[in-house]
């Protein structure tokens, strides 16, 4: 996945600017992550890995997958990753593009993962707490791992904080040598 991410990088950051020359983050964060979509699933998967295609044919039969017509610009940037052979790579584009908005918008959306369920006070804890810790907006998205037994992960991106029980006795015993 990182080499997809290297590669993905400069289309991103091409279509980051440009989306914010144009005032519509929004707008394409939302289109790119549904091309991003379509270009995940498994046909259409196949389609652009048949080597009997021409890039340009390939382009044409992705923006054929949507029901309704691509705004201009979203074909045209197709058009560069299908001339450029990297149609592929829209999931990482997308997923790109957002760490992009994120880092503009000082936002951070963390998976928090606990023995139990958070209630309404404890998450507003760890929001305000993980808040001032990073200098940004947090958004929390919380689920249950009884296995954890106590305490939290917390996950962004390439980025986890262990925080459990488990986490804690897994280290122990791996400094004791077992």
């Amino acid at each position: 996945m990182a080499e997809l991410i290297t590669l993905a990088r400069p289309y991103a950051k091409a279509v980051f600017d440009a989306a914010q020359d144009q005032k519509a983050i929004d707008l394409w964060d939302q289109a790119l992550a549904f091309v991003a979509a379509v270009a995940a699933d498994k046909e259409v998967k196949t389609i652009l890995a048949k080597p009997g295609l021409s890039e340009q044919r390939k382009a044409e039969l992705f923006i054929d997958c949507f029901e309704e017509p691509l705004p201009e610009a979203l074909r045209n940037f197709l058009s560069i990753l299908a001339e450029n052979k990297r149609l592929a790579l829209l999931p990482a584009v997308s997923e790109l593009f957002s760490l992009y908005r994120a880092d503009l918008e000082r936002t951070v959306n963390l998976q928090v993962s606990t023995a139990f369920e958070l209630t309404e006070e404890q998450q507003q804890k760890l929001i305000d707490a993980l808040s001032g810790k990073l200098e940004r907006k947090v958004e929390l998205e919380t689920s249950v791992d009884q296995s954890l037994i106590g305490g939290v992960v917390v996950r962004s991106g390439d980025l986890v904080i262990d925080a459990s029980v488990r986490g804690k006795l897994a280290r122990m015993a791996s400094a004791m040598g077992s």
